[in-house]
């Protein structure tokens, strides 16, 4: 190799090394003026990250006290202890409790109070409950096909066979209840 070439070779790697140093420099100089914001980033990402790592574990610290009293419940249904537990941590595994325990035991004016649930879900079955253990008219989204039956069972008893029958056709064929509707229309023709 000749000398120009090795100068040339040199004055390659001074190049290379003068931009490696220059962009430190400005690594540094950025480093410098923007120190605190980086370090503030750094602890608002580390802050949220812990936060939410604790909402985590309180909530599902929460779960597991609600699902503890819930399974003593079972076990010793007048243990007020876990009653007031499952009442604090859980109101709505409360309430289908007490929704459970209601239509267990035929209990009208606790199915009542469920009613005015703000549990949509709740609050309807509580409503047909009660008007099927107090054989009225039921309405019911979530027991749609069932409450049809029991109204058309109200309807063949007070001897409106017709209404009966106008009340089963309402019965959906995809309906898990049509089956049954089929026996209870053929019961209508063949007693009246």
């Amino acid at each position: 190799m000749s000398i120009k070439d090795e100068i040339n070779e040199v004055k390659k790697e001074f190049t290379t090394d003068e931009q490696m140093l220059v962009s430190a420099f400005k690594l540094e100089k950025f480093y410098k003026k923007h120190k605190i914001k980086i370090f503030s980033l750094i602890a608002i990402v580390i802050l949220a990250i812990g936060g939410n790592q604790i909402m985590k574990l309180i909530e599902q610290n929460r779960l597991n006290s609600a699902n503890e009293a819930y399974l003593t419940l079972l076990q010793d249904s007048k243990n007020s202890e876990a009653l007031t537990v499952l009442k604090d941590k859980n109101p709505l595994l409360f309430e289908l409790y007490n929704y459970k325990n209601a239509v267990t035991n035929k209990d009208i004016k606790a199915l009542n109070s469920l009613s005015h649930s703000k549990n949509k879900i709740i609050s309807d079955m509580s409503s047909y409950h009660i008007s099927v253990l107090e054989k009225k008219e039921a309405l019911s989204d979530l027991y749609a096909g069932m409450a049809i039956m029991n109204n058309a069972n109200i309807f063949i008893k007070e001897g409106k066979v017709s209404e009966a029958r106008n009340q089963l056709a309402l019965i959906d064929e995809n309906s898990p209840v049509y089956n049954i509707s089929k026996i209870m229309k053929h019961y209508t023709i063949k007693g009246k």
